[in-house]
């Protein structure tokens, strides 16, 4: 694919920003509420407030997982500052040559992570692409750096497959909201069944592939991006005795080994003494935060190089925390309309033993350009898809799965999770989307396959 294709320019042309995408979204899903939900009991012209009403409870109740982002997205590009980090990751990038291998690895080992978590995937793939990038302009070689970024994150269309997966993890808790009518339905019927496991196999062969060959059809250009920068100059070299003493111990390599590897000795105590079989369902956005927050002030041994770091991490973050509310406020109208819940029966109401799954799949993916949030999914489609499935004798954990692979399969349509990787690789949503489209429509080929063959 060459850069002056039509299809890379038709595409850049028609996306707007991702600010743009959530308003523009925003208002139509008010729209689709007021033709499509049924109105409350004397609301009558009313209606309209009622839905912004709905918005606006909705726009506030994601505060803690906007902060959960903005800080995994600050840690781990601070932590990707630090000296062993940086060593860390320069060996990947040895084997990152041109764009096309480039293009490979970044994605093979994103997606590899993204079965471990969907979180640290989110800051690995966005650091290693940053990393190539920084590789090749020094180096002086041609990078299709879009192609990479969106390589970086491709993990966002496999993370729902592996121990991070929202609905999976969900009803294999003994008390889950649905268990009094599917009961506990353990990781072995869903994210290690035979189903699963070949799927995840495929978009661990395929997806990498197809970058491959992309990266071969187009190698990109010598880099000279301002945007990309580099990282801040150590600023705090002053001879911490030289200091007033009130502020020696921001110098001070004692106190940060002392508070960094209290942390993360609290974080590693906690993997090391998990039960074995009990799953990886600790590993969430709160403990990845304080594992990263240990390590960052850990290995950049003072906690004014670490502040530092951070300063120049933080603004990356501004999409997030302005953005989020907007999609909140989304999921509001969703779910207290009703809407999200009609989306579903109508796909439901067409279904028969053989197509439900892919309906349910489809109809998740629909949802998910909406509603991107794996676990609020669930909660909303999930008592629809398996009431359908007890009714038309389908197996349960395949319908789990095939809302999980729906829920994901359109991230790499909507920008909303590709917010943390644009602000660290500084690339804007539409120079990865047109990748992106091409990787969702192979993976569309890869999940439809296999819920059709198991």
């Amino acid at each position: 694919m060459r850069e002056n294709s039509l299809y890379l320019k038709f595409v850049r042309n028609i996306l707007p920003s991702p600010f743009s995408i959530a308003v523009l979204l925003t208002l139509i899903t008010f729209i689709l509420a007021l033709i499509f939900t049924q109105r409350p009991e004397n609301a009558g012209s009313a209606y309209p407030l009622i839905i912004l009403e709905y918005w606006e409870t909705g726009f506030w109740e994601l505060l803690e997982f906007t902060m959960q982002m903005a800080l995994i997205l600050v840690l781990g590009h601070t932590l990707a500052l630090t000296p062993f980090f940086n060593q860390i990751i320069s060996q990947f990038t040895k084997y990152c040559n041109n764009t096309a291998s480039a293009a490979l690895w970044v994605s093979l080992l994103t997606i590899a992570v993204s079965f471990i978590n969907w979180g640290l995937c989110l800051v690995f793939g966005a650091i290693f692409a940053r990393k190539v990038a920084e590789k090749a302009k020094a180096n002086g070689w041609k990078l299709n750096y879009p192609l990479i970024g969106a390589a970086g994150y491709s993990g966002m269309m496999c993370w729902h497959g592996g121990f991070s997966g929202s609905a999976p993890l969900t009803v294999a808790g003994s008390d889950h909201f649905l268990a009094d009518q599917i009961g506990q339905i353990g990781i072995e019927q869903t994210l290690l069944s035979s189903m699963n496991l070949t799927t995840s196999l495929m978009l661990l062969v395929v997806i990498p592939l197809v970058f491959y060959v992309l990266g071969k059809r187009n190698h990109g250009s010598e880099l000279n991006l301002l945007d990309l920068g580099e990282s801040s100059s150590d600023n705090s070299s002053q001879e911490a005795r030289k200091l007033p003493r009130a502020e020696r111990i921001d110098h001070s390599r004692l106190a940060a080994i002392l508070l960094g590897g209290i942390i993360s000795f609290i974080a590693l105590r906690k993997i090391i003494t998990t039960p074995t079989g009990t799953g990886l369902d600790f590993i969430n956005l709160n403990f990845i935060n304080f594992f990263l927050f240990g390590l960052g002030i850990l290995l950049h041994g003072s906690f004014s190089k670490f502040l530092s770091a951070i300063q120049e991490a933080i603004g990356g973050a501004a999409g997030i925390i302005i953005q989020f509310p907007l999609y909140a406020g989304i999921m509001g109208i969703m779910k207290y309309s009703g809407l999200a819940a009609g989306v579903s029966y109508a796909f439901v109401d067409i279904s028969t033993a053989l197509t439900l799954p892919i309906f349910a799949f489809l109809s998740a993916g629909l949802v998910n350009i909406f509603v991107p949030s794996g676990g609020g999914q669930w909660a909303v489609q999930g008592p629809i898809v398996v009431e359908a499935a007890q009714v038309l004798n389908v197996p349960v954990p395949k319908i789990v799965m095939a809302l999980a692979y729906g829920d994901q399969l359109t991230n790499m349509l909507q920008p909303f999770w590709a917010l943390p990787l644009l602000g660290i690789t500084k690339l804007k949503a539409k120079d990865i989307l047109p990748y992106s489209l091409i990787i969702m429509t192979t993976g569309l080929i890869i999940f439809i396959l296999s819920l059709l063959l198991f």
